[in-house]
C-alpha cells in the first residue's frame, strides 16, 4: 500500500540497499506483538503472499476469503479456520488484505502466546516491517526505515537481506518491480473507463493473479506467463 506522505515525514533520513545494515533488530520481539494489532487494512497481499499462504496451509487461494480447513504449520493438524483475508480498495484496485479481528484488531494468524503461527509464510509487508520501499522513479527502489513504527526500545543492526528472509531474493526483487509497474499500469487504465469496465478489470486481476492456484514450486515462471497473457 502506498503512503500519501512526503518521505521526510516517515523515514529516518537514510536510504538502504539490500546488503546494508539498518537498526531494525528487535531480539525476536520477546513476546511483543504490537505490529500484529491495529493495522486495519494496510497489510495488502501481493500474488506471492497468497500463493505462500495457500501452499503452506494446504488450502485453495479462494478458500482464504471464507471459513475453511487448513493445515497448522506447527502441528500438521487439519483445523477449521475463519477467513484470513478480505477484499478492499487499495491504491485504486480491488486487492486482498489481511483480516484484523476483534476489538483489538488482532491478526488472525497470531496464536495464544502472541506469536505468529505462520512466520515462515508471512506476507511481504510483514517481512519488511518496519522497513518500507521507496520508489524514486528510476525503475527500482531502495529501502527506508519507517521512523516510529516499531515501539521496541533498543534495536540492533541487521542486514536487510537477512531481515526480509525471502528465498531467491533476486527473482523476488524482479517480481516486486514488475508487480508494482503492473499495478500502476492498471490504475492508469481504469482512470479512463466507465465504472463497470473498471470493476470487470479488477475482478479479472483477482482471478488471474490471486485466485487461480500457481504450481507449488514454479511461482515466478507462472507469474511471468500470466503477466504476458494478461496483456494479450
Amino acid at each position: 500500500m502506498y503512503r500519501d506522505q512526503s518521505i521526510e515525514e516517515i523515514y529516518d533520513g537514510k536510504f538502504y540497499g539490500i546488503n546494508d545494515l539498518a537498526k531494525i533488530g528487535c531480539d525476536g520481539c520477546k513476546g511483543c506483538s504490537a505490529c500484529c494489532h491495529g493495522m486495519g487494512n494496510s497489510i495488502v497481499f501481493d500474488p506471492l503472499d497468497v500463493h505462500r499462504l495457500a501452499t503452506g496451509l494446504l488450502c485453495a487461494p479462494a478458500a482464504l476469503l471464507q471459513e475453511h480447513e487448513e493445515t497448522r504449520p506447527e502441528s500438521g493438524a487439519r483445523v477449521l479456520c475463519p477467513a484470513r483475508m478480505e477484499l478492499g480498495v487499495a491504491d485504486g484496485l480491488i486487492l486482498p488484505h489481511l483480516i484484523m479481528g476483534g476489538a483489538e484488531e488482532t491478526c488472525t494468524f497470531l496464536n495464544e502466546e502472541g506469536r505468529c503461527s505462520v512466520h515462515a509464510l508471512r506476507p511481504g509487508v510483514c517481512r519488511l516491517f518496519p522497513l518500507g520501499r521507496f520508489y524514486d522513479g528510476s525503475g527500482d527502489y531502495t529501502y527506508i526505515v519507517q521512523a516510529g513504527e516499531c515501539p521496541y526500545p533498543v534495536k540492533t543492526k541487521v542486514k536487510i537481506k537477512k531481515w526480509i528472509d525471502t528465498p531467491d531474493y533476486e527473482r523476488y526483487h524482479r517480481f516486486v518491480l514488475k508487480w508494482h509497474a503492473f499495478q500502476k499500469e492498471m490504475q492508469g487504465r481504469m482512470a479512463g473507463v466507465e465504472a463497470e469496465a473498471a470493476k470487470a478489470l479488477c475482478i479479472r486481476i483477482l482471478q488471474v493473479f490471486y485466485l487461480t492456484p500457481y504450481p507449488a514450486d514454479g511461482f515466478f515462471e507462472e507469474f511471468e506467463r500470466r503477466l504476458k497473457e494478461f496483456h494479450v
